[in-house]
């Protein structure tokens, strides 16, 4: 197979790679901290249910707010980062976090809920998904895969870091000094870290209309392309975002301690933050979509055991391979969009992965909620979750077939070297 050089082959800049490492790790860590208060809505749902009385599907809400908002304003934010850069707009996003996780600190009505996790969504959360992630991986013109993966790997450790941490504050003090401590912290940490974040001479390039080749293997038109992955990243999503919301309180319900509850989903993100950094290794070997497809198989297998393991060992166990295999699933996205998009839509490819990516686990986070609410248990929900993810599968099949097809009639040579798709 190729290397990931042949993607942007030719007249692409080359990075520093030491700034390029520079980023990694701040990707790490600002990613990290907004998935952290991403995979934190669930910890917060039922103190949140117990003091207000609001529903599951109610509360479950506020992670679909924070979803769509990101859906939303992700593609605009990929557009913006695409012409101008992403300096300013990574900065903006720090200070908004900030400023919901403040207002959460004061909440007394839904609406209010509602509006922070939107704020947070809108311009934190997806400034860093699509503005960010699109910066950091074109500094490598090598192994690009690895690198996304590394950077990614911090989301999944934030994941389950943030969320046992905020669950022992609530358990110590209560939830309201859980979301100021975090707002707090962020404040410390996210700021000084937005300032350190540098544009890629290829997207410097773009910038001033310098052309950069792509890979000829991926024929479709870019459009097509991202038609095909957004369409399957929706139901990705859904698959994965069930266990993220609602694991903690389907172990809860059992009568398990809320702590220990937060400790299946902690155990999930750590095994994710290894498969992130194995998917995207995968990516550069295999290809992004060959991985994607392996990772979603994966998460669709293993998604809908987690009702019917009553065993603490057996959920341990299952929460370290689904966090590595939706992980991988993860990481394989954005890297899909690195590898098959060019350069000067870079931003936006990402931002619109990101977008669908949000809605569907938006859809998934209220899903389960509401059946939940209309069950009185899991089940359904996370059979759905399963049935979410075959459906991606096929439609990434067809992906498969339209790039076989398109290749066949271009009567590119079919080298055993460049098949990886």
């Amino acid at each position: 197979m190729t290397s990931s050089v042949e993607a942007d082959s030719g007249t692409e800049p080359e990075g520093d790679p030491v700034q390029g490492w520079v980023m990694v790790g701040v990707c790490f860590v600002l990613g990290g901290l907004a998935f952290g208060v991403l995979g934190s809505v669930g910890v917060f749902l039922k103190p949140l249910v117990a003091e207000f009385g609001w529903s599951r599907g109610q509360t479950a809400f506020g992670y679909s707010m924070l979803s769509f908002a990101s859906a939303i304003m992700g593609v605009a934010w990929g557009y913006v980062a695409d012409r101008y850069g992403s300096e300013r707009l990574i900065m903006a996003g720090a200070f908004s976090m900030v400023v919901a996780l403040l207002g959460l600190s004061h909440l007394s009505q839904l609406w209010h809920f509602y509006a922070a996790y939107f704020l947070f969504g809108a311009v934190g959360f997806s400034t860093f998904m699509g503005p960010l992630f699109g910066n950091v991986g074109h500094w490598f013109k090598h192994n690009p895969g690895l690198a996304l993966g590394i950077a990614a790997a911090g989301g999944a450790l934030g994941q389950g870091v943030i969320p046992f941490i905020v669950r022992l504050m609530i358990s110590e003090y209560d939830w309201r000094t859980a979301y100021f401590v975090l707002a707090v912290a962020y404040l410390i940490i996210a700021v000084p870290l937005a300032l350190a974040v540098k544009d890629p001479p290829s997207r410097k390039a773009v910038q001033t209309n310098v052309r950069v080749q792509t890979d000829p293997r991926y024929s479709l038109p870019p459009i097509e392309i991202m038609t095909w992955v957004c369409a399957a990243v929706i139901f990705c999503c859904i698959t994965m975002s069930m266990p993220i919301v609602h694991v903690v309180p389907l172990i809860s319900d059992r009568g398990i301690a809320p702590e220990t509850a937060a400790s299946v989903l902690l155990v999930l993100m750590l095994s994710g933050a290894a498969g992130r950094i194995a998917g995207g290794k995968f990516a550069d070997l295999l290809g992004p979509l060959p991985t994607f497809m392996l990772a979603s198989a994966g998460q669709t297998i293993l998604v809908i055991w987690f009702p019917h393991i009553d065993s603490m060992i057996g959920i341990y166990i299952l929460a370290v391979a689904f966090g590595f295999a939706y992980s991988a699933d993860m990481v394989s996205i954005i890297t899909c969009m690195r590898l098959m998009i060019p350069v000067h839509l870079a931003g936006r490819a990402i931002g619109l992965g990101t977008a669908f990516g949000m809605v569907g686990m938006g859809l998934g986070g209220y899903l389960g909620g509401a059946l939940y609410d209309l069950h009185g248990d899991y089940v359904w929900a996370f059979a759905a979750a399963a049935l979410s993810g075959g459906i991606n599968l096929l439609i990434l099949s067809g992906l498969v077939l339209r790039l076989g097809m398109a290749r066949r009639n271009a009567l590119l040579p079919e080298n055993p070297r460049n098949a990886s798709i």
